[in-house]
């Protein structure tokens, strides 16, 4: 029989820890329904998501070898549409004991395995912010398939939330994100890990896999930026580290999000992923 002091008690903070916002550099951003047009222009409405990895990462640096994740396959969805979701899963998440469930959807199976995984990490506090987020409307260059917006949808929201990023710059142990007449601090980037000269973020390396030796040693991981660092030529002087990034600041859009022809917004009751 095990006693009762035998039993493992969680850390006071570490549901608190778990739930802890997450920065900016992990957030990102995809569009989600097809364009609509509003005087002479293309407006389509991201919303904001994190990446599995991300999920992974809180739980390995929280609570490291005391979670598991458990998936079952549920029946296949058919439909006549290719691009609506067919496969779905249930995750059974389990963080010290404690149990929560969701489920996800995808086109493919790696898609809805980790749709629900994130779901369910949602529901022990992960990347719960992004529900606050709101609907943001961002103009693109056009309404095809390959239209891009025309400013980063994150520089889209921070207007519209009460400020622009200006600079990003590091400090004691964590860089300062200056922003309007706020501020706000996210955790410092691996001191080995380079930084997105356009926004901030953290880059893909791609010196041990690029082919071509002329292509970007670092991109940018937001897919809604295109900074990229790219190989320094002979003789040529590279920034030294922890130098501040200056980040241009974006064009003022006419507008943050168009009326639908004078009707309101839908809520957008979906999960932020």
């Amino acid at each position: 029989m095990i006693a009762a002091n035998d039993i493992y008690k969680a850390p006071a903070d570490v549901w608190a820890r778990l739930a802890a916002p997450l920065s900016g550099a992990a957030i990102f951003w995809r569009q989600d329904g097809k364009p609509i047009a509003r005087d002479g222009k293309f407006f389509a409405r991201f919303v904001a998501y994190v990446e599995a990895n991300t999920v992974r990462e809180r739980l390995d640096s929280v609570v490291p070898g005391e979670w598991d994740l458990t998936l079952t396959p549920l029946p296949s969805l058919v439909g006549d549409d290719p691009t609506e979701a067919t496969c779905s899963f249930k995750a059974r998440l389990q963080v010290l004991g404690v149990v929560r469930e969701d489920v996800g959807m995808g086109r493919d199976y790696k898609q809805a395995a980790t749709d629900a995984f994130k779901r369910a990490a949602v529901r022990f506090g992960i990347a719960h912010e992004l529900y606050a987020y709101g609907v943001n409307w961002v103009e693109l260059d056009g309404d095809g398939k390959n239209a891009k917006p025309v400013e980063d949808p994150a520089a889209v929201h921070a207007r519209r939330m009460g400020g622009t990023t200006l600079r990003v710059a590091e400090g004691n142990g964590s860089a300062v994100v200056q922003s309007g007449s706020t501020a706000q601090t996210r955790p410092a980037l691996a001191l080995d890990e380079e930084q997105c000269p356009k926004c901030g973020g953290r880059m893909w390396d791609n010196r041990l896999t690029k082919r071509n030796p002329r292509a970007p040693d670092f991109k940018c991981r937001n897919r809604s930026c295109d900074g990229v660092i790219w190989p320094a030529k002979p003789g040529e002087h590279k920034p030294a580290e922890g130098a501040p990034v200056e980040v241009k600041k974006p064009k003022e859009a006419a507008t943050d999000w168009p009326p639908l022809n004078g009707a309101p917004l839908v809520p957008d009751t979906e999960l932020p992923f």
